[in-house]
């Protein structure tokens, strides 16, 4: 009997990662994992019952490596600071919010392991909005942004105009650095 190739924890987060970004969640299925990883169905299925558990496993792995980065946020001392340590980080992992898109389409009741999976997801998501907060709390106080608007809308409006789809192929650098530009100024020239 053949032995069967064993891969990592990483190997296999990183196969996830790029095979739902190819072909997104309903394209992801356990055949195409197994032939990317080289080994057997089997072998995957013996640490994970079914592509839901897989994908919200790896969901929390990702948000886990963003949060212990994002944690670093009070260090910097002004809002402009932590802006662009900010714009870093997400740039640095711009697929966090895709996943986030993509698990909302995984149905909790498949298992009593998703269910868990997905309430540590909601808490982590919780968790990176509380750390923001003190980043809002920080530019209303510098009186940088506006005090009218509310606190999840500021959030909601960054992470949300990070995640328009660059159609025209804009250089990487040069799409970020317009997205930035937006988010700070708006989109209306200022006199």
């Amino acid at each position: 009997m053949a032995r069967e190739r064993k891969f990592t924890l990483i190997e296999l987060f990183q196969a996830v990662k790029n095979l739902l970004l190819k072909n997104g969640y309903e394209g992801f299925t356990f055949s195409i994992l197994a032939e990317h990883l080289g080994v057997s169905r089997g072998t995957i299925y013996k640490y994970y019952a079914n592509k839901d558990e897989l994908i919200t496993a790896f969901m929390i792995h990702e948000l886990n490596a963003f949060l212990s980065e994002l944690q670093y946020i009070d260090n910097y001392q002004t809002f402009e600071d932590q802006f662009e340590f900010l714009m870093k980080q997400i740039f640095d992992r711009m697929n966090v919010h895709t996943f986030i898109e993509i698990g909302k389409q995984i149905n909790g009741k498949s298992n009593q392991r998703v269910k868990k999976n997905q309430e540590e997801l909601e808490k982590l998501h919780l968790e990176m909005y509380r750390l923001l907060q003190n980043f809002i709390n920080l530019g209303k106080k510098e009186k940088v942004l506006k005090q009218d608007i509310p606190d999840s809308l500021i959030l909601a409006y960054i992470f949300q105009s990070l995640t328009i789809p660059n159609h025209f192929h804009v250089p990487k650098e040069e799409w970020n650095r317009h997205l930035k530009e937006l988010i700070k100024y708006g989109l209306m020239k200022r006199e």
